[in-house]
């Protein structure tokens, strides 16, 4: 059996999970899925599984990695898995490292692609995803994520699915580590993770004056603006509009890329994007080399020119 880890903030399902969903299916074995929490409860007909399992507890109403795990945990000792595969996202990835280091399991992080048997062997990501490594895995129950945007997800059917509820034991050290207070984003403003045009800036729009005409691009797009991780260093932008190995993944539908170089930590954070425009002065730098399209040039002039040809101007 298969067990799936489904992602989600206060009941909002993190759509990674679906290609976790999916890479499961892929394996050919039975698939259940796990959900922590009771705001989770209303996901468990839209997974595309016939049976989901429940963790309820009271102290589980907001995220806890510790906790996830350990609700994960006891599931494993009850259910028998032979996998479980989370999504590649920040909290996939550290509520399965927690998983290992308590169950003294090796954790696959990445993964691409899986064979199953005798030896398990699995393809993943390294260096950013510049390059595949094919490994095996070793274990009582092999822990896997899967590499963000790395496969397309299929539609789950939707099933009426069985929901079984269990209360894992929880200590004190589980909740030393939670949510105990967000800052909620703008209110209309669009989120990096979600918006189908970015615009990201780096070192060459100069100052944080400069990405006013990257902000007037954005919304002429209907877009959000990131950046690079130089740009959040330099303090011109807030360290949540980092795009990168250590900032957000994206996967827009386009994402231009202004005055970025475009290292391979800034290239983890945008290979999801569907194209990739690059505006740059320089025409050596990595990112035009990566892109599907590029415009050589001082982007002080040319993203007012495209603003302008937006506007009918």
């Amino acid at each position: 059996m298969i067990l799936v880890l489904v992602e989600h903030d206060r009941g909002v399902l993190n759509e990674l999970s679906h290609e976790a969903l999916t890479f499961a299916r892929g394996l050919g074995g039975h698939v259940d899925a796990v959900l922590v929490g009771e705001e989770a409860r209303g996901l468990a007909d839209g997974l595309g599984v016939a049976r989901v399992h429940l963790a309820v507890e009271p102290r589980l109403s907001d995220y806890a990695p510790a906790a996830w795990a350990a609700a994960v945990a006891s599931l494993i000792e009850s259910a028998k898995p032979d996998v479980v595969v989370a999504a590649g996202s920040d909290r996939g990835q550290e509520v399965l490292a927690h998983l290992g280091a308590r169950l003294d399991l090796p954790v696959a992080a990445n993964v691409v692609a899986a064979a199953g048997g005798d030896p398990f062997l699995v393809t993943r990501q390294r260096w950013g995803g510049s390059l595949l490594e094919e490994a095996r895995v070793q274990g009582a129950v092999k822990l896997l994520t899967v590499a963000a945007h790395g496969i397309a997800a299929v539609p789950a059917l939707s099933v009426a699915a069985s929901v079984e509820e269990f209360t894992p034991a929880l200590g004190d050290e589980d909740l030393v580590v939670r949510v105990v207070r967000r800052e909620e984003p703008q209110a209309g403003k669009i989120q990096l993770g979600d918006a189908k045009v970015v615009v990201g800036g780096g070192r060459g729009v100069g100052s944080p004056e400069g990405f006013a005409v990257l902000e007037e691009l954005a919304a002429a797009l209907g877009g959000a603006v990131g950046g690079s991780r130089v740009v959040t260093n330099l303090g011109w932008r807030p360290h949540a509009d980092q795009i990168g190995q250590t900032g957000a993944r994206i996967a827009p539908e386009l994402y231009i890329a202004c005055g970025v170089s475009g290292a391979i930590q800034h290239m983890v954070g945008c290979k999801g994007a569907k194209r990739i425009l690059a505006i740059n002065k320089d025409p050596n730098a990595p990112i035009v080399a990566r892109a599907d399209y590029a415009v050589i040039g001082d982007l002080g002039e040319i993203v007012p020119a495209i603003i302008a040809a937006l506007r009918g101007g």
